[in-house]
């Protein structure tokens, strides 16, 4: 399990909030798959992402999918309790807008809203069998550079075909898209690996 932190690759998500959210949020219902979750961090801060962005009243109908092949976490993502250490590079005011003390000394706990919003499952992607269709958003972060190139070219393959009809992609800054499948997708900004579904 890849160890990682709030608001992770801040670049990569300011321009999911400049160049996706705004397309993401004209749908009534938004689903969203984070595969390769590990403990937490990712998902949640996606959470934020489009709770500062859509407003309260939007964000309701967000559903976050966050998978990962070891379960050893699932109990954390499902409680959002923290340790200081990990919510130390939250910017100040998302701290304390998402965030207050939880019962446990030196712990953090994030807001019901933004908990419940993410749901947790055990999912191997090397199954190459979606969780579901009709995702508007798909990040995948520190899993790919652990596949094969044929392993990750099927598991892109599979993204696509999990995604609905103009939906997104966002991959870890090191992975740039396979050359066999650039026809399957248009590159949103040339700064970062975020793609829209062709």
């Amino acid at each position: 399990m890849a160890f990682t932190f709030f608001f992770r690759d801040l670049h990569t998500l300011k321009l999911i909030e400049q160049h996706v959210i705004p397309s993401l949020k004209t749908r009534m219902y938004l689903d969203i798959w984070d595969a390769g979750c590990a403990h937490g961090p990712e998902p949640y801060s996606i959470a934020i992402l489009l709770h500062e962005n859509m407003g309260r009243f939007l964000f309701r109908n967000v559903r976050i999918y966050a998978t990962d092949i070891y379960d050893p976490f699932g109990s954390v993502i499902e409680k959002g309790v923290y340790p200081e250490d990990q919510v130390k590079r939250i910017p100040p005011d998302i701290l304390e807008k998402h965030f207050s003390p939880a019962d446990d000394p030196g712990h953090y706990v994030i807001a019901e809203a933004i908990r419940k919003s993410v749901r947790f499952q055990h999912h191997d992607l090397t199954s190459l069998r979606p969780i579901k269709s009709g995702f508007g958003l798909i990040t995948c972060k520190n899993v790919l550079l652990h596949l094969s190139h044929e392993e990750r070219v099927n598991v892109i393959r599979m993204f696509h075909s999990a995604l609905s009809p103009g939906g997104y992609l966002a991959t870890e800054q090191t992975q740039k898209m396979p050359d066999e499948l650039r026809g399957m997708f248009r590159q949103v900004t040339p700064d970062a690996q975020v793609f829209q579904k062709s």
